[in-house]
């Protein structure tokens, strides 16, 4: 069982004393059955560049330096929150069906944080559709943007998923508030860990009208690491230094979490998924202790 009532009726202990979650991997359906389960709709995934990482990644850094994007993702509806069933046709073959749909109110909630976060920054959204693979549900989501956006005054635009994932890697400069539906969400994002180096950099933040939060990696869970001291555990991190920013308002030391893992990498220490020629590859568990000792140290001083 996926979202056990231990972990549900836990987790709605923390929510119920104003606190918020750092959560690890739960695998299968745990994500999406947290997300409906506590109506977190909203989806917040960062993505920047960290000049810290150097020349590790894929982009030059010339492109990627000055990239500064919010990607918001619709959460409990859409494809992932579907319906869907197996059967057999006569022949004897499988058939598998999913079906899924989007209610206005759903998608106008989303855009209304979408807009209120795009007014404190340049203005303007970026919407994700797919017009002629889903037309009924992209005329949805570019009628209420569309409406949403003017009474906000913010500018909104729109692209197709295909576009989008191509112009994100190629010109993510220029982006800025990228709102989108659930499994266009989920595939922007972890097209544009690109931009930041890699798969495992990316954190998030899950979100209720209510006010209860989940924070998270955004890539989810690797089991083909399990046990193999590999994986980053920067984006763990970087959920971490979200909560306690976006959460708690401890601005301070989200700052200080972020400098020392920023202070171990300018320091030549990189895990597997970030080795380039010059630098030192060391494993999770070392990559935590190297975080956590720097951590203290920036702190003792700031004091």
């Amino acid at each position: 069982q996926p979202l056990s009532q231990e972990v549900t009726a836990w987790c709605q202990s923390i929510f119920d004393r104003g606190g918020a979650i750092l959560c690890g991997p739960g695998g299968d359906r745990f994500v999406y059955d947290l997300r409906r389960r506590f109506d977190l709709f909203c989806k917040i995934v960062p993505l920047r560049h960290y000049a810290a990482l150097g020349n590790s990644g894929r982009i030059k850094p010339e492109y990627a330096k000055e990239v500064d994007i919010l990607i918001i993702r619709e959460n409990v509806a859409g494809v992932y929150q579907g319906q869907w069933k197996e059967s057999f046709s006569a022949d004897g073959g499988r058939t598998a069906e999913h079906t899924f749909s989007y209610a206005e109110s759903t998608i106008r909630r989303l855009l209304k944080v979408a807009v209120g976060i795009a007014r404190q920054r340049r203005g303007e959204i970026t919407v994700v559709v797919k017009d002629s693979g889903v037309p009924s549900v992209s005329r949805l989501w570019r009628d209420c943007s569309t409406n949403e956006a003017e009474r906000a005054g913010v500018k909104c635009s729109f692209m197709n998923l295909d576009h989008a994932a191509y112009s994100l890697v190629q010109h993510g400069q220029e982006l800025d508030v990228i709102v989108a539906p659930n499994l266009a969400g989920d595939v922007i994002a972890d097209v544009g860990a690109v931009l930041m180096g890699s798969r495992a950099l990316p954190c998030s933040g899950n979100f209720s009208v209510a006010g209860a939060a989940v924070y998270q990696t955004n890539h989810g869970t690797g089991y083909d690491l399990v046990g193999k001291n590999l994986a980053n555990p920067a984006a763990q991190i970087l959920s971490l230094s979200m909560l306690l920013r976006e959460s708690f308002g401890l601005i301070e030391e989200a700052r200080l979490v972020e400098d020392a893992l920023c202070e171990v990498w300018r320091q030549g220490w990189r895990t597997f998924d970030l080795m380039e020629p010059g630098y030192r590859q060391i494993g999770t568990r070392e990559m935590g202790s190297l975080v956590a000792e720097t951590l203290i140290e920036l702190a003792a001083k700031s004091i």
